[in-house]
This record gives C-alpha cells, sequence and structure tokens, in this order.
C-alpha cells in the first residue's frame, strides 16, 4: 500500500472516546488491523493514532434488508465505497503541533537548533524533509476537524515517536517492530528502570523471552544493576524453549560474561545444568523474620494466632526466635507461655509447621558468611546477580528466600540513599537496581502486600533507587494500588475479563486499548504502554536467536575455538590423503 496515499477522512468523533473514520473506496477493509499505527494530518497537527476497532458502515437500512445476491458482482462493486463501506476507530495518543501554530507546517515554521533540543531535554525528534528540525511531541488535547486525512505511518513517523536505538544523547533498547513495517520500536531504558514496571501474558505466550530481552537491555546499555530471582532456572545459563523441536537459547551469564554472577540455592542442580562458577548461597534461620513467616503462611498453612505468638518469640528471643522454638520441649513450651502469656497450642502449631523449612536445602542454623553482604559488594561493583533455585522452586521456597534477601538488599539501599542525601557526593549515589520476581501475584495481592517488601518497593517508585521487573500471568491477582505503580506494562496475550481489566488500572483512556490487548497473536506479539514509552504500541516482539547475540555483540568464544579445532583436523586429514 502506497504510505503516501490517505486511507480515509475522519468523519466524527470526540476526544474522549476517539476518532471514527470512513475509509476510501480503494482502501480495502481488510487490510486494517487492530493495533496498527496511523497518522491523521490535520490543519495545524498531526495526531498520531492506535487503530482500536474495524467495522462495516452503510449509507440505508434497506442495503441490510435486502443486499446483493452473492453472484451479483457488479451491484457489489456499484454500493462498494459509496453505500457500503468501511470504518475504522482510532485512538489519539500523541500530536505534533509547529510551536508556531499560524504559519502551518511550512519548514521555516518549525525551525529549530539542536542546540535547543538539548537544553530543553524532552521529547524531541527530527523529521526529514524540515531540514531536520526538531518537534516536540505533546498529549493530545484537542482532535482534527472533519475529512482530515488518515496516511499510514511511515518510518519517519516512528523514528519520530519511538526514536531509534544508537541515539547518542539516550539509553535507547529495540523491543520489536510495528506489526507490518521493518522500522524498530524503542524503549528509552533510562524511564524504564526508574520505576517499577511489568511483563505480563498468559502461560506460553513468551513472558520469559520478553523478560530475557529486557534484561539484556538494560545490561547492554549500563542502564542499572539487576537481581534476577529466577525460579526456573532460565534467566542465568541457558534454557529451552517451548515447541516441537528441542532447542535452547543462551542465558545473560553467557551473552554477558564477566558481568553476571550466578548464585545458587540448589548447587547439585546448578552443577549438572553444566553451570561454571555458580556460587552457594545460603540463609540463616537468624534472617528469618516474623514479616517473612507471614508472607508464607498460607503455604506453611499457619493461623493468626501462631503469627502472633511468633511475634512474642521474636520479642523475647530477637533473632535466635526459630531456633529456640525448634528446640524447645513440650514442657519449655508450657512454661514460656505461661511467663509470656502464649498459647501453647498455637506455638506447638508453629513449632511443628516450621519444622518443614529444614527440608528446604539452603536453610541453616547459622550461615559460615555474610551471603547478602556478597551480593550486595557485587551489585556495587556493577554487576549483575542471578540467584538460581534449582529443584528448590516451589512457592515457599521461592517467596521464603525472595522476601528475606530483597528486605536486606532494599534495607542496605535506603542507608546508602540516606548518606547519599546527606552527602550529596556522586560517589556516595546507589546503582540503580532492578529486581525481578516471578509469580508476582503471590508477593503483592492485597491480603500479603501490606506485609512484604515488594509491596513497599512498588509504592516507593525511586525514592531509594530501587524499582521492580514483576512477571506474572494473573495481574488481576495484584492489587490495585500497586498496579497503579507500575510504570511501563508490556503484555502478551491475555484472555480473562479480570486480567485484561487490571493491566489498565491507572491508565487514562485504557478501556481504548481492551479490544487491542484481546486480539493479539499468542506468539511473539505485545502491547507496550507506560512511562518508557511515548505512546501504547503494538510490536512483534525482537527475536531472543543468534542474530540478537549478534547484535547486541556477543561473541561464541566457544563455538569459534570448535570450529578452528574442526577446520584443523580436516585440513590434517586432507594432507594426509585420507
Amino acid at each position: 500500500m502506497n504510505q503516501d496515499q490517505p486511507l480515509g477522512s475522519v468523519i466524527q468523533g470526540s476526544l474522549s472516546d476517539g476518532l471514527e473514520v470512513k475509509l476510501h473506496p480503494d482502501v480495502l477493509v481488510e487490510d486494517m488491523r487492530v493495533g496498527k499505527f496511523l497518522v491523521v494530518r490535520g490543519v495545524r497537527s498531526h495526531f498520531f493514532c492506535l487503530l482500536t476497532d474495524v467495522c462495516l458502515g452503510t449509507t440505508s437500512d434497506r442495503i441490510l434488508i435486502n443486499p446483493p445476491h452473492q453472484e451479483d458482482f457488479f451491484m457489489q462493486e456499484v454500493l462498494a465505497g459509496s453505500s457500503t463501506y468501511g470504518k475504522i476507530e482510532l485512538s489519539p495518543m500523541l500530536m505534533l503541533t509547529p510551536e508556531n501554530e499560524q504559519t502551518g507546517w511550512s519548514p521555516e515554521s518549525i525551525l529549530k537548533t539542536q542546540s535547543s533540543r538539548r537544553q530543553k531535554n524532552t521529547s524531541l525528534a527530527s523529521y526529514e524533509g524540515y531540514t531536520r528540525a526538531p518537534m516536540e511531541l505533546t498529549p493530545v488535547k484537542t482532535i482534527p476537524s472533519h475529512f482530515s486525512q488518515v496516511y499510514d505511518a511511515t518510518e519517519r513517523d516512528f523514528r519520530l515517536v519511538f526514536g531509534w536505538e544508537d541515539d547518542p544523547h539516550r539509553r535507547n533498547f529495540a523491543i520489536g517492530q510495528p506489526l507490518d513495517m521493518e522500522v524498530p520500536v524503542c524503549i528509552d531504558l533510562d524511564r524504564f528502570v526508574e520505576r517499577s514496571n511489568g511483563v505480563f501474558g498468559k502461560s506460553g505466550t513468551g513472558k520469559s523471552f520478553l523478560t530475557r530481552l529486557l534484561l539484556s537491555g538494560i545490561i547492554r546499555k549500563q542502564a542499572a544493576v539487576n537481581l534476577i530471582f529466577d525460579m526456573h532456572s532460565e534467566y542465568g545459563w541457558e534454557a529451552a524453549t517451548e515447541g516441537k523441536q528441542f532447542r535452547t537459547v543462551k542465558g545473560l551469564r553467557q551473552l554477558f560474561p564477566g558481568q553476571v554472577d550466578i548464585y545458587t540455592l540448589d548447587p547439585d542442580s546448578t552443577r549438572r545444568r553444566g553451570v561454571r562458577d555458580a556460587q552457594e548461597l545460603y540463609i540463616g534461620y537468624d534472617q528469618i523474620d516474623v514479616e517473612d513467616i507471614g508472607l508464607v503462611a498460607r503455604e506453611l498453612n499457619l493461623s493468626e494466632a501462631s503469627i502472633e505468638n511468633a511475634i512474642i518469640l521474636r520479642n523475647e528471643f530477637g533473632n535466635s526466635w526459630i531456633t529456640q522454638l525448634l528446640a524447645m520441649t513440650n514442657e519449655d513450651i508450657q512454661n514460656f507461655c505461661d511467663e509470656k502469656r502464649g498459647n501453647k497450642s498455637s506455638l506447638m502449631a508453629l513449632q511443628r509447621k516450621l519444622g518443614r523449612l529444614d527440608e528446604l536445602k539452603y536453610i541453616r542454623n547459622t550461615c559460615p558468611k555474610n551471603y547478602v553482604k556478597q551480593i550486595l559488594d557485587t551489585l556495587d561493583a556493577g554487576k549483575h546477580v542471578v540467584i538460581e533455585f534449582g529443584s528448590q522452586s516451589n512457592m515457599l521456597s521461592y517467596m521464603l528466600a525472595t522476601n528475606v534477601i530483597s528486605r536486606r538488599i532494599h534495607r542496605a539501599y535506603v542507608e546508602q540513599s540516606e548518606i547519599f542525601l546527606q552527602t550529596k557526593n556522586p560517589s556516595d549515589r546507589p546503582r540503580q537496581l532492578v529486581i525481578t520476581i516471578e509469580e508476582a501475584h503471590r508477593f503483592l495481592d492485597t491480603a500479603t502486600v501490606r506485609q512484604t517488601i515488594f509491596g513497599t518497593i512498588a509504592r516507593e517508585m525511586r525514592k531509594y533507587f530501587v524499582t521492580l521487573l514483576i512477571v506474572d500471568q494473573r495481574p488481576s491477582g495484584i492489587d490495585n494500588e500497586v498496579m497503579s505503580q507500575v510504570g511501563t506494562r508490556i503484555t502478551a496475550l491475555l484472555n480473562d475479563e479480570k486480567d485484561i481489566e487490571a493491566i489498565f488500572t491507572g491508565v487514562s483512556g485504557g478501556q481504548n486499548l481492551k479490544s487491542v490487548l484481546a486480539k493479539l497473536d499468542s506468539k511473539q506479539q505485545a502491547l507496550i504502554l507506560g512511562h518508557a514509552i511515548p505512546m501504547p504500541v503494538v510490536v512483534r516482539t525482537r527475536a531472543y536467536d543468534e542474530k540478537f547475540y549478534q547484535e547486541i555483540g556477543f561473541m561464541d568464544w566457544e563455538g569459534m575455538h570448535k570450529d578452528r579445532v574442526l577446520r584443523a583436523a580436516e585440513s590434517a586429514k586432507n594432507d594426509l590423503g585420507f
């Protein structure tokens, strides 16, 4: 389709409900796809829009009552475009207006200097054909007039809105391409890491691949350091892909050797997978607080009375409260209850159920060294940390370890941030940290969000230089207040109406985008909206494959060495006459 050829005319609409466009007779309605990026050229402004619905219209109900016969092609062609036509609905997202609106779109009216662009530090770009003159994108505050023409977005339009990956002034990362064009769609990683973000989608839609892409971009562009709680051992080292044909993809440690450290809570599992130089990680009973036990109360089947008695124990014995409880006899428990007004049956139930923690491979009575400080030192050195769970990936194990470690990491960041606030010394500024968690609805549901450190981090936003990357298939299970704080949402296909509703919590104009989300393909498509991207857009996500490895600068030294050995052996055979 010729991109300079108009697709249709605006016939009605409103700022709140969007625009209705009648397609021109020569435009096939079947070429219109929900999620398509279009541009409306008004008298004074250009409006960048997302196609949200496609429908058919007629000028008379008589045509509907008495339609032409299926073989009457002549009458069908007579009616097409005039009496019957296609319509599309657009949701305007951004507008581009020359600084001097009175002069319209003449090149002279939009000439600005490149130095002005850098001084303002706003979302400016250049339009080819306007002497690379920078212009400012602004939120939509009006709508185009009747009969304004609608066009396919060009590569220039995408560059203008989403930038380009090698922009020297921004940390842009190409996350994918539009549905019908071969041009990158970039997210601003500096804006991405300064707020908590989410990757959502039902099972099998590629959430893990999307997460790997984002983490690779953050590492490559040095936008932040990452702490990744790898529940299913998918991010640190190579992992298998879904599908009939077995294939593996590289992990972050392989793509960025020397920049990513792997810690493991199950050393045996990690060694079986061939991971080299993974560091063992253990958690002591003295590091587990009552709040951590409260988070896994559902998994341990603990009552509120047991949690209240745990607080009495903690107040009496301090950090050693669990080891003291597990060592108590029935007589000791009775004596303790008599002295401290505890409940014997609740304490006995607590003792019995906390005994399950002994089954976790990484639990110790006391730890030989401070592993959390070791992780902090690694992050402070600018490296990224992946914590693998191996066979310890059940929800009890994952939630307990993730909360215990993150709570201490966050506490250290709060202290460092307070020092930086006092000294104002750039060397005291903590490195921006992104914590990645899976099955996020188990940490952030309404019942437990107040008990977890992750609820605190999500609400604090960038106050202490720590944000979340939450990966989940049930966004409806996440507390509404937390969802409203999620800055950028990258969402693959969702079918459940509650989950779709949750994605647009706190999003202005989200109702118009629900149909877009529900119509995504089940693989390699996502709707991106929020803080790190100028406007919502549907993309074909970037492939996580050999081409991607090369684009981010990966050198397969081991594979190259094997190739050299094979070539040398082949050469030796030829020399010997075999």
